[in-house]
């Protein structure tokens, strides 16, 4: 870390206060790109997909529940794979405060993974989490959103992954894919987000960055230099 110039009490006003009209611009643009993003258009989701609940199968409509917006959430967990994936588990650390909230704001939250449900229930019974989470194991919901890919759709060419032909890398990614369920019954697909694009449900990222060390990473986006699951930290730092 490379320590900042140190200033007098009016020096450190001014320079502040400049900065401040940068925060100010930045969140007018924020404002203005979520505002775009509620104007994009959508697609009816025309396939039924079955998704294996603890309350038994369910198909994508029942995953709103009462509501209708259901946003979920693609975990990183293809059947039989022993790795925990430390930066999904990262952004599914932050769901269940938000859920409290997003239950009551006509918002469903689900976590949805090719695993089956005997893997994935006990990790999330070891990580303490309380939210949906379900598998899609044995569908084409995570190959049709472009999360999972097989060797096939690689080796043609045919694999897409945030917008972008994607040639080489996990057959299994992150994203974040947004639904709306109308007063019929049809449901649409009004969003989707892969890679980075999840930073921002991650609460812990703008703690760190209004620290001095911000997020501390030696390459940007690697997770690996820092984070870990919850569950493994150096308990005498707590």
């Amino acid at each position: 870390m490379t320590r900042a110039k140190v200033v007098s009490q009016v020096e450190w006003d001014e320079a502040h206060r400049a900065h401040l009209a940068r925060e100010k611009a930045f969140l007018r643009e924020r404002d203005a790109l979520a505002a775009a993003r509620r104007a994009l258009p959508w697609v009816k989701v025309e396939k039924a997909y079955t998704f294996q609940t603890p309350e038994g199968p369910a198909g994508l409509g029942d995953l709103f529940k009462a509501r209708s917006q259901l946003i979920i959430y693609h975990f990183m967990m293809a059947p039989g794979d022993k790795h925990r994936c430390t930066g999904c588990s990262f952004l599914c650390d932050h769901i269940d405060g938000a859920n409290l909230h997003l239950k009551h704001h006509d918002v469903s939250l689900v976590v949805v993974s090719r695993a089956p449900l005997s893997e994935i229930e006990p990790f999330k019974t070891r990580m303490g989490w309380k939210f949906d989470w379900v598998s899609s194991e044995g569908s084409d919901f995570n190959f049709d959103y472009q999360v999972s890919f097989a060797d096939g759709q690689i080796a043609t060419g045919k694999a897409s992954y945030n917008f972008e032909p994607m040639t080489s890398g996990s057959r299994d990614l992150p994203g974040v894919s947004v639904f709306y369920r109308d007063e019929v019954g049809n449901v649409f697909c009004t969003f989707q987000v892969r890679a980075r694009g999840g930073d921002p449900l991650i609460g812990a990222y703008h703690y760190l960055d209004l620290t001095p060390k911000g997020r501390n990473e030696k390459v940007r986006g690697n997770l690996s230099d820092w984070v870990h699951l919850h569950d493994e930290y150096d308990a005498t730092r707590a």
